[in-house]
């Protein structure tokens, strides 16, 4: 048994091995006087103590950070529960709510040792003990049918049993689509153990390299027991319906107007939060009042759009206000082509049918999309910075001899994929394969944003001149049409409803594995499982279309690569052979990195925690708030500061 005991100097050692190893205003007011600097001048105090606040424009659709895997809803639920490990300023494994831990290689079982710490309501009162039961309780509710958790897969072939036993409450002894009898087993055998109430024990259905990192993401978040079995579908549906062990509990939740986040003195790391309060209001306009609420000092948080990017560098009194976002390689941002779709029919779904089965159609706007022009809506400075020619960024994760995965085998090979010639070609390829066919021209593509992202209309409108302007309106109408503000996720992408449509995944654990998730499907014998998979490549697979084979290939190569637990470069390597595969035969188009946004913030965003995946990104713990708004100076001097 390897025992390891995370100490101090010892982090960065961790990290490695866990890396290789691995329009109407809201009625609530909000405060007046943030206490901004003439200028927003360099210089002052923290406020430790004081209330920060912003505005926001979308809803959850939930609080229950157990059964949903949009970031909308879970972020405060990542401020909220702990998790085992965390992550400091620097990307450093560190403890969260185990002390220590060691890893039986026999036995697959990782043991944790779990330190006192206290479950509050949502007036901040003790109601309990965190417990090992609780981490228990909480994977038990989440591979319970009945909940409906969007995230139980994530569990699957991980926890030892957990699919047999998901799968044996849904078909009880019968078969499922496939035939495959699940026969019920008892929770009993599923790999998750309360030893004591201090010691949880994970038994691993396989070699998982990748693990420890996976505990900083919500699937392996405990939840009280107690409070789970007598609320049932009810938890997380307000304020009131969960509890808390996290930097802060939820005081308030009133959808839709607004949401008070406390800090909570029973934490156990309460001296590392130093903003008593966060207060976010609703606002459907926050992207137009919000930079005009900070003039006035009321919030402390704005974007700052493209629209008055401009002015506000230029202006007297807003050039020393604006600042930028953290860079992050968390999120990866790609173009999905659509396999299933589901729109109305005006916008032609069996003609983009046809359409995005053709390879030749694909590469057209595959070569034909300067992301160059679209990022420069975001970023207009330097955006050559932040495309991608792969779905893995760079600066990810490393192999075991160092190489950054995105150098490695054939995405090394990945390059920008800009091409005026090559998207003309394809065209005429594609138009002469189509027509063949029956597809009418111009083909129409769908592609709807959310109203509530600052710039996504922006950035589509720039598409549809772009594209349209190289390839043709003979051959592509772009339809830029904007989907709903609250439930877009469902609504759109997981409803099918476009054809073409900018999506991102944010990584859940530090291994190359995570970003096949979107686009990977498992076969059974009767099929493909559809999910929530981004496009349904297996789409062209079931129907046996042009593009079946090269979907096959994908899918094949991916289960290849799971298949290498221990050479972490064998792993690698293939895993570069998958995603080479899917980028060259444009089942999806890379686009960027997470572009840092233009922002007016009274935060240094490099004090909170960091990790390129998982929630640690989306924590207030350990940030301070300023009496200042943060200049680029400023920024770029604390950039520099956590460099060293």
């Amino acid at each position: 048994m390897r025992k390891i005991r995370i100490l101090a100097a010892a982090l960065g050692a961790v990290l490695g091995a866990s890396i290789v190893l691995s329009g109407c205003s809201s009625t609530a007011t909000v405060k007046k006087g943030a206490g901004a600097q003439e200028n927003g001048a360099k210089g002052g105090e923290t406020k430790d103590g004081a209330v920060y606040t912003k505005l926001y424009g979308a809803e959850a659709s939930t609080l229950n950070y157990l059964v949903s895997s949009s970031e909308a809803d879970y972020k405060i639920g990542a401020n909220c529960i702990d998790t085992l490990v965390e992550y400091d300023s620097k990307g450093q494994i560190k403890p969260g709510l185990a002390t220590d831990w060691s890893y039986d290689d026999a036995s697959l079982t990782w043991t944790f040792k779990l330190r006192e710490a206290k479950w509050v309501d949502h007036t901040g009162a003790s109601v309990g003990e965190v417990t090992a039961q609780d981490f228990v309780d909480a994977m038990k509710y989440q591979l319970s049918p009945e909940n409906e958790s969007a995230n139980v897969q994530n569990l699957f072939g991980i926890i030892a049993n957990a699919e047999n036993y998901y799968n044996g409450q849904v078909y009880k002894g019968g078969p499922d689509k496939d035939g495959k009898v699940w026969e019920t087993v008892d929770f009993s055998t599923v790999g998750v153990k309360a030893v004591d109430s201090h010691t949880l024990t994970y038994t691993l259905d396989k070699e998982v390299p990748y693990f420890l990192s996976s505990l900083a993401y919500i699937v392996y978040m405990p939840a009280y027991g107690p409070q789970l079995e007598s609320l049932g579908k009810e938890f997380g549906t307000g304020a009131d319906k969960m509890y808390y062990n996290g930097a802060y509990y939820l005081e308030e939740y009133s959808p839709q107007e607004k949401h008070v986040l406390k800090k909570n003195p029973l934490n156990y790391d309460a001296a590392s939060v130093y903003i008593e309060e966060i207060q976010e209001i609703y606002n459907a306009e926050y992207n137009t009042i919000g930079p005009e609420m900070v003039k006035r000092g009321e919030v402390d948080y704005a974007e700052i759009s493209a629209d008055i990017l401009d002015d506000w560098l230029k202006g007297e009194d807003t050039k020393n206000l604006v600042s930028r976002e953290r860079p992050k390689t968390s999120y990866s941002y790609f173009y999905s082509f659509n396999f299933n779709p589901q729109f109305d029919a005006q916008y032609e779904p069996e003609n983009w049918r046809k359409a995005v089965n053709n390879e030749s159609f694909r590469k057209a706007l595959f070569y034909g999309l300067n992301k160059t022009k679209e990022v420069a809506v975001i970023e207009p400075s330097a955006p050559d910075d932040f495309v991608l020619s792969s779905i893995t960024p760079k600066d990810f994760t490393y192999n075991a001899d160092g190489v950054d995965y995105a150098e490695v085998g054939e995405m090394k090979n990945l390059s920008q994929t800009f091409d005026e010639a090559k998207a003309r070609g394809y065209k005429d390829q594609a138009m002469k394969e189509l027509s063949a066919l029956g597809v009418t021209f111009p083909v129409k593509v769908l592609m709807p944003y959310n109203p509530s992202e600052i710039n996504w209309d922006k950035e589509c409108q720039v598409v549809k001149q772009q594209m349209e302007s190289l390839l043709g309106t003979d051959f592509i109408e772009i339809v830029v049409e904007a989907g709903p503000a609250d439930g877009f996720l469902t609504e759109v992408r997981r409803g099918g409803k476009f054809a073409l449509m900018k999506c991102n995944w944010g990584a859940d654990f530090a291994d190359p594995e995570t970003w096949t998730d979107p686009f990977y499907q498992s076969k059974g014998e009767s099929g493909y499982d559809l999910g929530y998979k981004y496009g349904n490549i297996a789409k062209a697979i079931e129907e046996g279309t042009p593009s079946a084979e090269a979907a096959k290939e994908y899918f094949e190569l991916v289960d290849a690569a799971k298949e290498i637990k221990v050479d972490i470069n064998a792993r690698y390597e293939a895993f570069a052979k998958a995603e080479a595969s899917l980028i060259n035969h444009a089942f999806v188009l890379p686009y960027s990195i997470s572009v840092s946004k233009y922002v007016a913030t009274k935060l240094d965003v490099f004090d909170g925690q960091y990790a390129p995946f998982g929630v640690s990104n989306l924590r207030y713990k350990g940030q301070h708030l300023l009496d200042h708004y943060v200049s680029m100076e400023e920024y770029k001097a604390n950039r520099a500061a956590n460099e060293k």
